[in-house]
């Protein structure tokens, strides 16, 4: 195992061991209420995050714009190389994802 694969793993065993977090761990990554919310690729970790906090870290270049299988960049999907990130952002994501929509579930 890898550097990168360690520190995936490290952030996917802090988000499995935390009760206060519904995750499950596929072969795809991290789901949430049975949405992907956190993934590696390569040597990045991708997660979705609110439109405006995407755009905020690709301004600064934290991160980068995520483009999918199918080729098109996506607004709240970016690749983040700074494994100092990785947990912080990731849970970000946890928190996005998870959230039921305002005037919804809540």
């Amino acid at each position: 195992m890898d550097e990168v694969e360690r520190a995936y793993d490290a952030v996917t065993r802090e988000l499995l061991l935390d009760e206060d977090y519904d995750v499950d761990l596929t072969p795809d990554g991290l789901l949430v209420h049975e949405k992907l919310f956190a993934f590696l690729d390569g040597t990045d970790l991708v997660v979705e995050l609110p439109e405006a906090r995407a755009s905020d870290l690709r301004a600064r270049r934290v991160a980068v714009a995520f483009t999918g299988t199918q080729g098109g960049r996506s607004r709240n999907w970016v690749r983040v190389a700074d494994r100092e990130l990785w947990s912080e952002l990731a849970r970000e994501a946890h928190e996005y994802v998870g959230e039921p929509p305002v005037g919804r579930e809540s």
